[in-house]
């Protein structure tokens, strides 16, 4: 089965990255105990002051798309989304393979 992988960029409203951040941040500390999340980091521009950067891999597309209906995503999404200026989802892939992610390569 090919995993799943998205890479999405927020922009928040100025002066308020680091706290959509660190919403962001428990956000991937939640996804510890998701079923079928690999990887989900979050990270910070260094030229884009109100950039945010997400960058996750899922064992499939279904996962990720369970994933957004969970209470606790839902709750995070809600305290998140006044911070938010606009979200790009910046590419979709098949991830082949990585140091840190479980499996063979494909």
């Amino acid at each position: 089965m090919d995993k799943f992988g998205l890479y999405g960029k927020f922009t928040a409203k100025p002066e308020n990255r680091d706290m959509l951040a660190a919403i962001l941040m428990e956000a991937a500390s939640s996804m510890e105990a998701v079923e079928g999340c690999e990887l989900y980091t979050i990270n910070i521009s260094d030229t884009e002051l109100d950039s945010v950067y997400v960058y996750e891999v899922w064992t499939d597309k279904a996962a990720h798309e369970a994933s957004l209906s969970l209470e606790g995503v839902q709750s995070l999404i809600m305290q998140a989304r006044p911070l938010i200026t606009g979200m790009q989802r910046i590419s979709t892939f098949k991830q082949v393979w990585g140091k840190g992610l479980p499996g063979q390569p494909v």
